[in-house]
């Protein structure tokens, strides 16, 4: 599968994702995307190839656990990566060019979404935090 920022200074070629494809609903997601919820999944590190034009591709670190990743140029949000190496970044699914092999599966820190986006009638299951997927 492969995927670009807008402006395709940085791409990206992904072997497949594993295990989990989430829509997060926590505050940092949102501001981060700009929108209710953003749309993530979790590659192993030598599962990507990043492929950078003039030095494209910045990260900004966003909490003690965490930094992400976004184009200089566009702005593009491509990832985030937890910083206690576990060697994986959960990639913005917006990204993508192509479809990814495994489907969305949950909504997580459900309980952070902000009334204003309404409720989600969809059959995923909806959890509190990250931690409770299965």
């Amino acid at each position: 599968m492969k995927g670009s920022c807008l402006c395709k200074r940085v791409s990206y070629e992904i072997q497949h994702f594993s295990p989990h494809l989430s829509h997060c609903h926590c505050s940092m997601c949102r501001k981060f995307h700009g929108a209710a919820f953003a749309t993530y999944g979790t590659v192993l590190q030598q599962d990507i190839q990043f492929h950078v034009l003039e030095d494209a591709l910045k990260t900004f670190r966003s909490s003690e656990i965490a930094q992400r990743g976004f184009c200089q140029h566009c702005g593009s949000s491509l990832f985030y990566q937890f910083l206690d190496g576990r060697g994986t970044f959960d990639i913005a699914l917006g990204t993508l060019d192509d479809e990814p092999n495994l489907p969305v599966e949950a909504h997580i820190f459900y309980g952070s979404k902000p009334q204003w986006s309404g409720e989600f009638a969809d059959a995923l299951p909806k959890y509190d935090k990250e931690h409770d997927l299965p």
